[in-house]
C-alpha cells in the first residue's frame, strides 16, 4: 500500500456495495477477532444495520489476551453488542495432534457455537471476514464455512487485503495497519502436538517482539526450536546485540532451548510449506 492512499471511486464504491450486501441480511452476527478484515467487516455492518448487527469473540488459550482486549475496547467504543465465547480448541477431539485439517476442526466448532448464539438473539446471519487474498493459500477452514452456510461478504463482494487496508484508514479505523494475524495454532508444524504450555510460549516470545517494535511477525515453533519470521526490512534491528541478546534471553526463560531467525523472513502459511499440492487440496 502506498503511503497515504486514499480510496479511489471505484473503491468507495465497493465499499457501499458491501454495506447495501450487509443490510440486505436483515441481521448479522460477525465472527470478531479484532484483525485488520474482521474490523472491517464489523465496522460496516454497523454502519449498515445498526443495532441488528451483535460481534462474538472467541476465547481461548490459542488467541492472545492482546487481541481480546482490543475486541472488547472496540465494540465498547463503537456501541456494538459483544459476545465473548468460550472456544477451547485444545478439547476438540483430535485437534491437539494437530492434523492437516486443524483449522476446519476449530472453525466448524466456533461457528456451530455462533450458530447457538445468532438464535438465542434471534440473528438471521453470520459473517466472516475471510478476503479475496485468502483463496490462494490452503485454508481448510473455509470448508467449515461452506458447509455452515457461513457467508463471507468481502469475498463476495471482492475486496483484495489492500483494499481493506486503504479503507480502513480512510475510515479511521486503528486496525488498518495492524500485523496480520492468525491464531496461534498455526506456528505449530502439522503433526507436532500442540499444547498450552507451548501456546503460552509462542504467545510471550511474539509479545515480546511486538513490544521491541517489531510489526508483521510470526514465531513458529519446531520442538523447542523457535522459528521466527520477521519482515527482511527489519533484520538490520534485530541484529542490533541488545536486541539479540534479549529475544535471546527471554525466549530461553520462556522455554525455548534454541532462537532462530529465518533468513527467508515472514510469510503467510509458511507452515503449509510441507504440504503436497494433492493434500492442499484435501
Amino acid at each position: 500500500m502506498k503511503e497515504n492512499e486514499k480510496p479511489n471511486e471505484l473503491l468507495l464504491n465497493k465499499y457501499e456495495m458491501l454495506k447495501e450486501y450487509l443490510n440486505s441480511l436483515k441481521s448479522v452476527a460477525i465472527a470478531f477477532s479484532s484483525g485488520v478484515d474482521s474490523t472491517f467487516l464489523l465496522y460496516a455492518a454497523k454502519e449498515a444495520l445498526g443495532d441488528k448487527v451483535i460481534a462474538v469473540t472467541a476465547s481461548s488459550c490459542s488467541f492472545p489476551v492482546r487481541e481480546l482486549a482490543e475486541a472488547k475496547m472496540f465494540c465498547l467504543e463503537h456501541g456494538i453488542r459483544h459476545v465473548v465465547v468460550k472456544s477451547e480448541e485444545l478439547e476438540i477431539e483430535g485437534f491437539s495432534h494437530n492434523p492437516k485439517n486443524r483449522c476446519y476442526l476449530c472453525k466448524h466448532e466456533l461457528f456451530t457455537k455462533i450458530r447457538e448464539i445468532a438464535d438465542k438473539e434471534g440473528i438471521r446471519e453470520i459473517a466472516e471476514g475471510s478476503n479475496l487474498d485468502d483463496n490462494g493459500d490452503y485454508r481448510p477452514g473455509l470448508m467449515a464455512v461452506a458447509e455452515l452456510e457461513i457467508t463471507s461478504p468481502l469475498r463476495k463482494i471482492g475486496f483484495s487485503k489492500e483494499q481493506i487496508r486503504i479503507l480502513s484508514r480512510y475510515l479511521g479505523l486503528p486496525t488498518w495497519n495492524k500485523q496480520s494475524f492468525a491464531c496461534l495454532s498455526s506456528r505449530f508444524p502439522y503433526g507436532e502436538e500442540i499444547t498450552e504450555k507451548k501456546l503460552g510460549m509462542v504467545d510471550k516470545a511474539e509479545q515480546l517482539l511486538i513490544d521491541l517494535g517489531f510489526h508483521q511477525l510470526r514465531v513458529r515453533i519446531h520442538g523447542s526450536i523457535a522459528r521466527i519470521e520477521l519482515n527482511p526490512a527489519e533484520f538490520s534491528g534485530f541484529m542490533k546485540e541488545n536486541i539479540r541478546s534479549e529475544v535471546y534471553t527471554k525466549l530461553k526463560e520462556y522455554g525455548f532451548t534454541y532462537v532462530t531467525l529465518d533468513i527467508l523472513g515472514y510469510r503467510t502459511g509458511s507452515m503449509n510449506e510441507t504440504l503436497s499440492d494433492e493434500e492442499k487440496r484435501g
